[in-house]
Protein backbone atom coordinates (compact mmCIF):
# COMPACT_ATOMS: atom_id res chain seq x y z
CA UNK A 1 0.00 0.00 0.00
CA UNK A 2 2.95 2.46 0.95
CA UNK A 3 4.39 1.97 -2.59
CA UNK A 4 0.92 2.52 -4.90
CA UNK A 5 0.63 5.57 -2.52
CA UNK A 6 3.90 6.45 -2.98
CA UNK A 7 3.39 6.12 -6.81
CA UNK A 8 -0.19 8.09 -6.79
CA UNK A 9 0.83 10.77 -4.55
CA UNK A 10 2.89 12.47 -7.89
CA UNK A 11 0.34 12.17 -10.36
CA UNK A 12 -2.42 13.41 -8.44
CA UNK A 13 -0.66 16.55 -7.61
CA UNK A 14 0.01 16.99 -10.95
CA UNK A 15 -3.62 16.44 -12.04
CA UNK A 16 -4.52 18.96 -9.10
CA UNK A 17 -2.02 21.16 -11.03
CA UNK A 18 -3.55 20.49 -14.43
CA UNK A 19 -6.93 21.24 -13.40
CA UNK A 20 -6.22 24.70 -11.68
CA UNK A 21 -3.98 25.56 -14.82
CA UNK A 22 -7.14 24.39 -17.01
CA UNK A 23 -9.17 26.57 -15.00
CA UNK A 24 -6.77 29.72 -15.33
CA UNK A 25 -6.63 29.47 -18.72
CA UNK A 26 -10.45 30.10 -19.42
CA UNK A 27 -10.70 32.68 -16.79
CA UNK A 28 -7.52 34.67 -18.69
CA UNK A 29 -10.50 34.27 -21.64
CA UNK A 30 -13.84 34.92 -19.99
CA UNK A 31 -13.36 36.63 -16.61
CA UNK A 32 -14.30 40.14 -16.96
CA UNK A 33 -11.97 43.14 -16.29
CA UNK A 34 -13.10 46.69 -15.68
CA UNK A 35 -12.24 49.18 -18.20
CA UNK A 36 -11.93 53.35 -18.22
CA UNK A 37 -15.46 54.38 -20.00
CA UNK A 38 -17.17 57.49 -20.50
CA UNK A 39 -19.67 58.85 -17.94
CA UNK A 40 -23.00 57.46 -19.27
CA UNK A 41 -25.55 60.38 -19.94
CA UNK A 42 -28.55 60.59 -17.45
CA UNK A 43 -27.37 57.30 -15.14
CA UNK A 44 -28.72 56.32 -12.42
CA UNK A 45 -28.61 58.08 -8.92
CA UNK A 46 -25.80 56.07 -6.97
CA UNK A 47 -24.65 56.20 -3.76
CA UNK A 48 -21.06 55.21 -2.47
CA UNK A 49 -21.72 53.16 0.70
CA UNK A 50 -18.29 53.17 3.33
CA UNK A 51 -18.81 50.63 6.10
CA UNK A 52 -15.76 51.77 8.70
CA UNK A 53 -14.34 50.19 11.89
CA UNK A 54 -11.14 51.53 12.79
CA UNK A 55 -10.22 52.78 9.31
CA UNK A 56 -8.93 56.11 10.52
CA UNK A 57 -5.18 55.40 8.66
CA UNK A 58 -7.12 54.05 5.62
CA UNK A 59 -9.56 57.14 5.00
CA UNK A 60 -6.89 59.73 4.46
CA UNK A 61 -5.77 57.70 0.77
CA UNK A 62 -9.29 56.35 0.08
CA UNK A 63 -11.97 58.73 0.61
CA UNK A 64 -10.71 61.35 -1.61
CA UNK A 65 -11.04 59.50 -4.36
CA UNK A 66 -14.34 58.19 -3.70
CA UNK A 67 -15.15 62.06 -3.55
CA UNK A 68 -14.41 62.56 -7.12
CA UNK A 69 -16.27 60.07 -8.47
CA UNK A 70 -19.22 62.17 -9.13
CA UNK A 71 -21.91 60.25 -6.93
CA UNK A 72 -24.93 61.36 -6.23
CA UNK A 73 -23.80 60.65 -2.65
CA UNK A 74 -21.06 58.81 -0.51
CA UNK A 75 -21.74 58.25 3.20
CA UNK A 76 -19.24 56.67 5.63
CA UNK A 77 -20.71 54.43 8.85
CA UNK A 78 -18.14 55.32 11.64
CA UNK A 79 -18.83 51.53 13.01
CA UNK A 80 -17.86 52.39 16.68
CA UNK A 81 -14.66 52.63 16.05
CA UNK A 82 -11.65 53.37 18.58
CA UNK A 83 -9.25 55.48 16.74
CA UNK A 84 -10.83 58.08 15.62
CA UNK A 85 -12.24 56.84 12.23
CA UNK A 86 -15.70 59.28 12.42
CA UNK A 87 -13.80 62.47 13.15
CA UNK A 88 -11.67 61.80 10.17
CA UNK A 89 -14.06 61.12 7.91
CA UNK A 90 -16.30 64.25 9.00
CA UNK A 91 -13.22 66.17 7.86
CA UNK A 92 -12.20 64.71 4.71
CA UNK A 93 -15.82 64.71 4.08
CA UNK A 94 -16.41 68.80 5.15
CA UNK A 95 -17.83 70.62 2.69
CA UNK A 96 -18.08 68.10 -0.39
CA UNK A 97 -21.77 67.71 -1.64
CA UNK A 98 -23.59 64.71 -1.13
CA UNK A 99 -21.05 63.47 1.09
CA UNK A 100 -21.73 63.32 4.91
CA UNK A 101 -20.86 60.45 7.84
CA UNK A 102 -23.37 58.45 9.92
CA UNK A 103 -22.70 57.01 13.98
CA UNK A 104 -22.95 53.49 13.55
CA UNK A 105 -25.41 51.70 16.58
CA UNK A 106 -25.01 48.97 18.49
CA UNK A 107 -25.48 45.38 16.70
CA UNK A 108 -28.59 43.35 17.19
CA UNK A 109 -28.00 39.98 18.82
CA UNK A 110 -27.76 37.16 15.95
CA UNK A 111 -25.97 40.03 13.73
CA UNK A 112 -22.11 40.04 12.37
CA UNK A 113 -20.78 43.35 12.56
CA UNK A 114 -20.58 43.96 9.01
CA UNK A 115 -24.26 42.96 7.68
CA UNK A 116 -25.58 45.05 9.69
CA UNK A 117 -23.26 48.39 9.33
CA UNK A 118 -24.01 47.95 5.43
CA UNK A 119 -27.74 47.58 6.35
CA UNK A 120 -27.78 50.95 8.12
CA UNK A 121 -26.11 52.45 5.12
CA UNK A 122 -28.15 51.26 2.93
CA UNK A 123 -31.17 52.48 5.25
CA UNK A 124 -29.67 55.87 5.33
CA UNK A 125 -28.99 55.63 1.09
CA UNK A 126 -31.42 57.41 -1.77
CA UNK A 127 -29.33 55.82 -4.80
CA UNK A 128 -30.77 53.91 -7.59
CA UNK A 129 -27.29 52.00 -7.12
CA UNK A 130 -25.86 50.65 -3.84
CA UNK A 131 -22.34 50.18 -4.10
CA UNK A 132 -20.84 48.81 -1.01
CA UNK A 133 -16.85 48.94 -0.81
CA UNK A 134 -14.67 49.05 2.50
CA UNK A 135 -12.71 51.78 3.57
CA UNK A 136 -9.39 50.03 2.35
CA UNK A 137 -10.16 50.09 -1.10
CA UNK A 138 -8.67 52.61 -3.54
CA UNK A 139 -10.24 54.16 -6.57
CA UNK A 140 -8.55 55.45 -9.62
CA UNK A 141 -10.50 58.70 -11.36
CA UNK A 142 -13.01 56.93 -13.68
CA UNK A 143 -13.70 53.60 -11.58
CA UNK A 144 -17.88 54.55 -10.93
CA UNK A 145 -18.07 54.86 -14.59
CA UNK A 146 -16.52 51.88 -15.23
CA UNK A 147 -18.51 50.06 -12.49
CA UNK A 148 -21.93 51.56 -13.86
CA UNK A 149 -20.90 50.47 -17.63
CA UNK A 150 -20.47 46.90 -16.15
CA UNK A 151 -23.30 46.44 -14.14
CA UNK A 152 -25.39 47.49 -17.56
CA UNK A 153 -23.77 45.51 -19.64
CA UNK A 154 -24.29 42.60 -17.69
CA UNK A 155 -27.95 43.27 -16.91
CA UNK A 156 -27.08 41.81 -13.39
CA UNK A 157 -28.60 42.43 -9.86
CA UNK A 158 -25.36 42.36 -8.43
CA UNK A 159 -21.80 43.28 -9.66
CA UNK A 160 -18.57 42.38 -7.15
CA UNK A 161 -14.98 42.95 -7.98
CA UNK A 162 -11.90 41.91 -6.69
CA UNK A 163 -9.46 44.78 -6.50
CA UNK A 164 -6.01 44.23 -7.12
CA UNK A 165 -3.57 43.30 -4.58
CA UNK A 166 -1.21 45.59 -3.48
CA UNK A 167 1.26 43.92 -1.33
CA UNK A 168 4.81 45.32 0.97
CA UNK A 169 5.47 42.93 3.26
CA UNK A 170 6.96 39.22 2.90
CA UNK A 171 4.27 38.13 5.41
CA UNK A 172 1.62 40.07 3.11
CA UNK A 173 3.08 38.48 -0.08
CA UNK A 174 2.91 34.90 1.32
CA UNK A 175 -0.71 35.52 2.14
CA UNK A 176 -2.78 37.69 0.15
CA UNK A 177 -2.41 36.78 -3.24
CA UNK A 178 -3.97 33.37 -2.26
CA UNK A 179 -7.64 35.20 -2.91
CA UNK A 180 -6.68 35.69 -5.97
CA UNK A 181 -5.29 32.23 -6.25
CA UNK A 182 -8.63 30.33 -5.14
CA UNK A 183 -11.05 32.87 -7.20
CA UNK A 184 -9.52 32.15 -10.43
CA UNK A 185 -8.03 28.43 -10.66
CA UNK A 186 -10.88 26.72 -8.74
CA UNK A 187 -13.91 27.66 -10.28
CA UNK A 188 -14.33 28.89 -14.43
CA UNK A 189 -16.01 32.55 -14.65
CA UNK A 190 -18.31 30.99 -16.92
CA UNK A 191 -19.82 29.09 -14.69
CA UNK A 192 -20.07 31.70 -12.04
CA UNK A 193 -22.98 33.53 -14.21
CA UNK A 194 -25.01 30.61 -14.28
CA UNK A 195 -28.21 30.60 -12.66
CA UNK A 196 -27.35 28.11 -9.29
CA UNK A 197 -26.64 29.09 -6.46
CA UNK A 198 -24.38 26.45 -5.97
CA UNK A 199 -22.16 28.50 -8.64
CA UNK A 200 -21.68 31.61 -6.78
CA UNK A 201 -18.74 34.04 -5.72
CA UNK A 202 -18.62 37.42 -4.46
CA UNK A 203 -16.42 40.05 -2.83
CA UNK A 204 -17.73 42.20 0.09
CA UNK A 205 -14.74 44.27 -0.86
CA UNK A 206 -16.78 45.88 -3.77
CA UNK A 207 -20.50 44.91 -4.31
CA UNK A 208 -22.64 47.38 -6.08
CA UNK A 209 -26.60 46.28 -6.47
CA UNK A 210 -29.47 47.45 -8.07
CA UNK A 211 -31.36 48.83 -5.34
CA UNK A 212 -34.65 47.35 -6.03
CA UNK A 213 -33.47 43.84 -6.17
CA UNK A 214 -31.36 44.32 -2.61
CA UNK A 215 -34.53 45.69 -1.28
CA UNK A 216 -36.82 43.21 -2.21
CA UNK A 217 -34.70 40.36 -0.89
CA UNK A 218 -34.26 42.03 2.12
CA UNK A 219 -30.23 43.68 1.61
CA UNK A 220 -28.18 42.53 4.17
CA UNK A 221 -30.17 40.89 6.31
CA UNK A 222 -30.21 37.62 4.47
CA UNK A 223 -26.96 36.95 5.54
CA UNK A 224 -26.83 38.64 9.08
CA UNK A 225 -25.22 36.46 10.93
CA UNK A 226 -22.47 35.23 8.06
CA UNK A 227 -18.94 35.34 8.47
CA UNK A 228 -19.04 34.84 4.37
CA UNK A 229 -21.63 37.34 3.99
CA UNK A 230 -20.20 38.18 0.65
CA UNK A 231 -20.25 35.05 -0.79
CA UNK A 232 -23.81 34.15 0.35
CA UNK A 233 -25.37 37.37 -0.25
CA UNK A 234 -24.30 35.83 -4.31
CA UNK A 235 -26.03 32.64 -3.56
CA UNK A 236 -29.22 33.78 -1.74
CA UNK A 237 -29.83 36.85 -4.81
CA UNK A 238 -29.45 33.62 -7.41
CA UNK A 239 -31.28 31.47 -5.42
CA UNK A 240 -34.43 34.37 -5.45
CA UNK A 241 -33.95 35.03 -9.38
CA UNK A 242 -31.31 37.69 -9.21
CA UNK A 243 -28.68 37.45 -11.55
CA UNK A 244 -24.78 37.95 -10.54
CA UNK A 245 -21.81 39.52 -12.06
CA UNK A 246 -17.69 39.69 -11.42
CA UNK A 247 -15.22 41.26 -12.86
CA UNK A 248 -11.47 42.20 -12.10
CA UNK A 249 -10.42 45.26 -10.84
CA UNK A 250 -7.89 45.83 -13.01
CA UNK A 251 -5.51 48.99 -13.21
CA UNK A 252 -9.10 51.00 -11.68
CA UNK A 253 -8.89 49.56 -8.34
CA UNK A 254 -6.31 48.08 -5.51
CA UNK A 255 -6.50 47.11 -2.21
CA UNK A 256 -4.07 46.78 0.84
CA UNK A 257 -5.69 43.85 2.85
CA UNK A 258 -3.36 43.80 5.60
CA UNK A 259 -0.39 45.77 6.61
CA UNK A 260 1.32 42.49 8.46
CA UNK A 261 1.61 38.95 8.93
CA UNK A 262 0.60 38.24 12.75
CA UNK A 263 -0.75 40.69 15.08
CA UNK A 264 -4.36 42.46 15.66
CA UNK A 265 -5.79 42.90 11.97
CA UNK A 266 -2.95 41.32 10.59
CA UNK A 267 -3.37 38.13 7.59
CA UNK A 268 -3.14 35.53 10.27
CA UNK A 269 -6.27 37.02 12.36
CA UNK A 270 -8.00 38.15 8.91
CA UNK A 271 -7.93 34.95 7.16
CA UNK A 272 -8.55 32.81 10.15
CA UNK A 273 -12.17 34.60 10.26
CA UNK A 274 -13.36 32.94 7.64
CA UNK A 275 -11.18 29.87 6.44
CA UNK A 276 -13.68 27.61 8.69
CA UNK A 277 -16.99 28.46 6.92
CA UNK A 278 -14.71 28.55 3.71
CA UNK A 279 -14.46 25.15 4.45
CA UNK A 280 -18.08 24.06 4.98
CA UNK A 281 -17.63 24.36 8.67
CA UNK A 282 -16.10 21.21 8.54
CA UNK A 283 -12.48 21.36 10.39
CA UNK A 284 -11.59 17.94 9.22
CA UNK A 285 -11.64 19.19 5.41
CA UNK A 286 -10.05 22.61 6.74
CA UNK A 287 -7.43 20.26 7.93
CA UNK A 288 -6.99 17.94 4.92
CA UNK A 289 -7.07 20.99 2.81
CA UNK A 290 -3.87 22.01 4.34
CA UNK A 291 -1.76 19.24 4.34
CA UNK A 292 -2.57 18.37 0.41
CA UNK A 293 -1.69 22.23 -0.83
CA UNK A 294 1.60 21.22 1.64
CA UNK A 295 1.75 18.31 -0.47
CA UNK A 296 1.27 19.65 -3.99
CA UNK A 297 3.58 23.22 -3.09
CA UNK A 298 5.72 22.67 -0.16
CA UNK A 299 7.42 18.85 -0.06
CA UNK A 300 8.02 18.36 -3.81
CA UNK A 301 11.14 20.76 -2.88
CA UNK A 302 12.54 18.36 -0.40
CA UNK A 303 15.80 17.18 -1.55
CA UNK A 304 15.58 14.28 -3.63
CA UNK A 305 12.03 14.40 -4.73
CA UNK A 306 12.99 14.62 -8.61
CA UNK A 307 14.88 11.50 -8.22
CA UNK A 308 14.63 8.58 -10.19
CA UNK A 309 14.34 8.37 -14.22
CA UNK A 310 11.82 7.85 -16.34
CA UNK A 311 8.29 9.36 -16.55
CA UNK A 312 7.95 9.06 -12.91
CA UNK A 313 11.03 11.69 -12.51
CA UNK A 314 9.12 13.81 -15.59
CA UNK A 315 5.78 13.68 -13.71
CA UNK A 316 7.62 15.03 -10.35
CA UNK A 317 9.74 17.62 -11.93
CA UNK A 318 6.28 18.47 -13.55
CA UNK A 319 4.53 19.44 -10.19
CA UNK A 320 7.29 21.55 -9.30
CA UNK A 321 7.43 23.55 -12.42
CA UNK A 322 3.63 23.85 -12.51
CA UNK A 323 3.57 24.83 -8.66
CA UNK A 324 5.31 27.84 -9.60
CA UNK A 325 3.65 28.52 -12.95
CA UNK A 326 0.61 29.13 -11.23
CA UNK A 327 1.86 31.54 -9.22
CA UNK A 328 2.80 33.30 -11.92
CA UNK A 329 -0.29 33.46 -14.13
CA UNK A 330 -2.04 34.49 -11.53
CA UNK A 331 0.01 37.18 -10.63
CA UNK A 332 -0.23 38.02 -14.18
CA UNK A 333 -3.91 37.58 -14.72
CA UNK A 334 -4.43 40.39 -11.64
CA UNK A 335 -1.90 42.92 -13.12
CA UNK A 336 0.44 42.27 -10.31
CA UNK A 337 3.35 42.22 -12.84
CA UNK A 338 5.78 44.61 -10.95
CA UNK A 339 9.32 42.74 -10.38
CA UNK A 340 8.53 42.02 -6.89
CA UNK A 341 5.66 40.74 -7.59
CA UNK A 342 7.28 38.76 -10.24
CA UNK A 343 9.78 37.07 -7.65
CA UNK A 344 6.84 36.43 -5.14
CA UNK A 345 6.35 33.70 -7.35
CA UNK A 346 9.62 31.83 -5.26
CA UNK A 347 7.52 32.52 -1.69
CA UNK A 348 4.66 29.30 -3.22
CA UNK A 349 6.40 26.45 -1.68
CA UNK A 350 6.70 28.52 1.78
CA UNK A 351 3.07 29.77 1.80
CA UNK A 352 1.56 26.46 2.77
CA UNK A 353 3.61 26.99 5.52
CA UNK A 354 3.04 30.29 6.45
CA UNK A 355 -0.82 29.73 6.60
CA UNK A 356 -0.24 27.02 9.03
CA UNK A 357 -1.24 29.65 12.01
CA UNK A 358 -3.59 30.39 10.25
CA UNK A 359 -5.34 27.12 10.12
CA UNK A 360 -4.53 26.46 13.75
CA UNK A 361 -6.38 29.97 14.63
CA UNK A 362 -9.10 28.91 12.31
CA UNK A 363 -9.87 25.56 14.72
CA UNK A 364 -10.97 27.69 17.91
CA UNK A 365 -14.96 27.78 18.71
CA UNK A 366 -14.09 31.98 18.65
CA UNK A 367 -12.02 34.46 16.74
CA UNK A 368 -11.38 38.00 16.78
CA UNK A 369 -11.85 40.90 14.46
CA UNK A 370 -11.41 44.69 14.78
CA UNK A 371 -11.76 44.08 18.51
CA UNK A 372 -15.38 42.35 18.16
CA UNK A 373 -15.26 38.42 19.69
CA UNK A 374 -17.25 36.22 17.86
CA UNK A 375 -18.62 32.66 18.59
CA UNK A 376 -18.51 30.68 14.83
CA UNK A 377 -21.47 28.86 13.72
CA UNK A 378 -23.07 25.93 15.61
CA UNK A 379 -21.81 27.55 19.29
CA UNK A 380 -24.01 30.59 19.92
CA UNK A 381 -24.08 34.26 18.98
CA UNK A 382 -20.98 36.88 19.49
CA UNK A 383 -22.01 39.79 22.05
CA UNK A 384 -21.95 43.37 20.83
CA UNK A 385 -19.05 45.75 20.38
Amino acid sequence: MGGALRRAYPTAALGFLLYKLGTLAVNALTFPVLRARPRIAAGPRVSILVPARNEALNLPHTLPRLLRQGAAEVIVLDDRSSDGTGPVAAALTLGVPGARVIPGTPRPAGWHGKPWACLQLARAALGDVLIFTDADVCWEDGTLNALLHALEDSGADLLTVWPRQQTRTPGERLLAPLVDDVLLSILPAPLIRLPFASMSAGNGQLMAFRAGTYRRVGGHALVRDEVLEDVRFAARLKARGGRVAVALGGDLMSVRMYRSYAGPGGAVEGFAKSLHEAHGGSRAVMLLSWAWHLAVYTLPWWPGWTAGRGGAARVRTAVLGLGLLERLLVNVRTGRTTRADLLEVLLTPLTPLAALPVYLLALRGTYRWKGREYVRRGRGAGGDA
